[in-house]
């Protein structure tokens, strides 16, 4: 299973980027999708995730009310649409595919329950 990732850039505070995650293999269609970020110096840290019907989402607190995550299983892609952008949300952001648990009741926003990673798009944000 190969995740692409795409979309980072640099912009400046209060604009607006989409991230796309491209999954190759129907897997995709049953697992749950995230987003992690990782800034240098800190740890992987959970940003958000969906579940396959796309009606069961989770965020951060950190990004909450900003970011808005979505999936088109036609196209094997999943999205993460991020307004109101600050100079802290810089990071290479990761998309990851969680295939163990997606019939949970719950999310997992610990990125050692996603067993595929993407290699990581690079998003900076200038004050």
């Amino acid at each position: 299973v190969q995740l692409q990732a795409s979309g980072g850039g640099l912009v400046q505070a209060g604009d607006s980027l989409r991230l796309s995650c491209v999954v190759s293999e129907r897997t995709f269609d049953t697992s749950i999708m995230g987003w992690f970020r990782q800034a240098p110096g800190n740890d992987r840290e959970f940003v958000a995730a969906i579940k396959r019907s796309g009606g069961f989402t989770r965020y951060s607190d950190s990004v909450k009310g900003r970011f808005t995550i979505s999936r088109d299983n036609a196209k094997n892609t999943v999205y993460l649409q991020m307004s109101s952008l600050k100079p802290e949300d810089t990071a290479v952001y990761f998309c990851a595919a969680d295939t163990v648990h997606a019939r949970s009741q719950s999310i997992a926003t610990s990125s050692s329950a996603y067993d595929y990673w993407g290699q990581g798009t690079q998003v900076t944000v200038s004050s």
